[in-house]
């Protein structure tokens, strides 16, 4: 007898049905009811009454459903136990698309590591696609993603909001453009570009703001942190969410420097994601708190600091 087994059954009475109980557990219906198949043969039981329409549990399942509740809350305390004593010494996976990286995750993660040491955050740059795969399959413990407004976030996964900003366009400390307070769309386009790559959402972003009248790109690169260091090498302009931009160091220098896009009111968002439901490690938890508080502390900055429009290091 396995545990995952009486998971599984528990799984199907909860949700009525094979089919669902398979949907919510993310794995496939015929290897959920080939794991409840066994647990019967096992207990010479028929837990549950198949049809064609479907499959409930049967009333001896019903008679034995308290003993295997008993069964997962215990294995659940053991779990809780089991983390709580394992909690200074995890490794924490955090998959981001390196948004917000020097802004806010960097910070949180030097906050955290003031009160969990022995914790490891292992920070994985990568799209927005795989950091999903890689929470629905347990590989990730959080993941960092841009949300465009009016996206429809993953049913299967929670989401909480960090920061709200809008696209600008990142230039060169003394960039000429840098003499405006906005740039417009074909002012961009006559400048080299260095665009995302496909699959981040600033990819997306780009092709919705010029259309089929691309600028022409010189460059494209993984993530905002590479797109603010070509920028600074003057290799060309690129677009990014200000949260991105704002408080970042070569901001802050004077090296990199942003204005926002005339006539674009587009909004994104920072989300931290997760899996839900199920045990969360306590260091997990602990560090979605502190993206969370850096994230309230970057809203304050910004709510007191230099208006989107010219940063703080540049003047017309």
């Amino acid at each position: 007898m396995r545990i995952e087994q009486l998971e599984y059954l528990a799984a199907v009475t909860q949700h009525g049905s094979l089919r669902r109980a398979s949907e919510r557990l993310h794995i496939s219906q015929p290897a959920l009811s080939e794991a409840v198949s066994k647990l019967e043969r096992e207990l010479g039981v028929t837990l549950l009454d198949r049809h064609r329409s479907g499959a409930r549990i049967s009333s001896r399942g019903r008679d034995l459903l308290q003993n295997m509740v008993e069964v997962l809350e215990a294995v659940e305390r053991l779990r809780l136990a089991a983390g709580d004593q394992a909690a200074q010494t995890r490794v924490i996976r955090l998959g981001t698309v390196s948004a917000a990286t020097s802004t806010l995750l960097a910070p949180a993660i030097r906050d955290f590591r003031e009160t969990h040491p022995a914790t490891t955050v292992e920070v994985i740059n990568t799209q927005q696609s795989d950091i999903h795969q890689g929470l629905l399959e347990g590989t990730l413990d959080l993941g960092l993603v841009n949300v465009l407004e009016g996206d429809d976030p993953p049913a299967e996964l929670a989401g909480t909001g960090l920061v709200h900003g809008r696209p600008v366009v990142v230039l060169p400390g003394g960039h000429p453009l840098t003499a405006y307070d906005e740039v417009d769309i074909d002012q961009l386009r006559q400048e080299p570009f260095v665009a995302m790559r496909a699959g981040y959402l600033m990819h997306r972003f780009a092709h919705r703001l010029f259309g089929a009248d691309m600028p022409a790109v010189s460059y494209t690169t993984d993530g905002a942190e590479l797109g603010k260091v070509m920028v600074a090498e003057g290799l060309g302009l690129t677009v990014l969410p200000d949260y991105s931009v704002i408080g970042d160091p070569m901001e802050r220098a004077g090296i990199i420097a942003y204005r926002p896009i005339a006539g674009d009111r587009t909004a994104v968002t920072l989300v931290v994601r997760q899996r839900p439901g199920g045990h969360v490690p306590q260091p997990v938890r602990r560090l979605l708190a502190t993206l969370v508080a850096q994230a309230r502390a970057h809203r304050r900055q910004g709510d007191g600091g230099t208006p989107t429009g010219r940063s703080s290091s540049q003047t017309a």
